[in-house]
């Protein structure tokens, strides 16, 4: 039986890091492009990161622990991974090009200072391998969980879902045509409900983390390709 007081920290949890997202990622794409929008776009990836770390440990009393991953995660991990990877590229070379404004992007890469394409593989690998993982801790591991809290069953797989996308609609909007922000927040959705119900079949993050992966790669891949290409 949940406590009341459970739902309440669950709800205050909640409120404190899912908004962080969708502020940080405004205010550089949008409000205040450049150095301004992009401090403050770290500052809440900071508080992204860090505000579940202290809440789990100190709050919730939880031991942080690294679990070996098991031979079905990681297959699992890898089949979703690369069905998604199909789908985003295929997508892509079917509506995509038409859909995303090069120009633009470029222009919003420039003021984010990526104009290096050195740079701008370190920055696209940091996104597949570690970003992938910083999210998948936030909302797999932290959301995931106080959604659960609230509502117990396979419907927290949908509303962590649901907050999983919010900020991805603003990232969408910068860089893409009403047809894609509609599109690619569905695909954000069924990817967050996919790698939720990973989270509460295996209570591990492994087959996410890899199949979360995988997908970026197809991102970075595309970025490249628009920026560069």
């Amino acid at each position: 039986m949940v406590e009341h007081s459970d739902r309440q920290n669950a709800k205050l949890a909640l409120i404190l890091v899912v908004p962080a997202a969708s502020i940080g990622v405004a205010m550089s794409l949008f409000i205040a492009p450049g150095i301004v929008g992009t401090i403050i776009s770290v500052l809440g990836g900071l508080w992204l990161i860090f505000l579940p770390l202290v809440w789990s440990v100190l709050r919730d009393r939880y031991q942080l622990h690294l679990s070996p991953p098991k031979y079905q995660e990681l297959l699992v991990g890898m089949v979703l991974g690369l069905l998604m990877f199909g789908i985003i590229m295929g997508t892509y070379w079917l509506f995509g090009q038409q859909w995303l404004d090069a120009a633009d992007a470029k222009t919003k890469v420039q003021q984010m200072g990526l104009v290096n394409p050195i740079f701008f593989l370190i920055v696209q690998g940091y996104f597949v391998l570690i970003n992938s993982l910083i999210e998948e801790f936030i909302w797999r591991w932290f959301v995931y969980k106080k959604c659960e809290i609230l509502i117990p069953g396979t419907g927290s797989i949908f509303l962590s879902a649901i907050f999983f996308t919010l900020h991805h609609i603003i990232v969408l909007a910068a860089y893409t045509q009403w047809q894609g922000v509609m599109l690619g927040s569905l695909a954000v959705f069924l990817a967050g409900v996919i790698w939720s119900w990973c989270y509460l079949t295996y209570r591990s993050l492994w087959a996410s983390y890899i199949s979360h992966a995988i997908a970026d790669l197809a991102l970075s891949i595309i970025a490249w390709k628009t920026i560069f290409g």
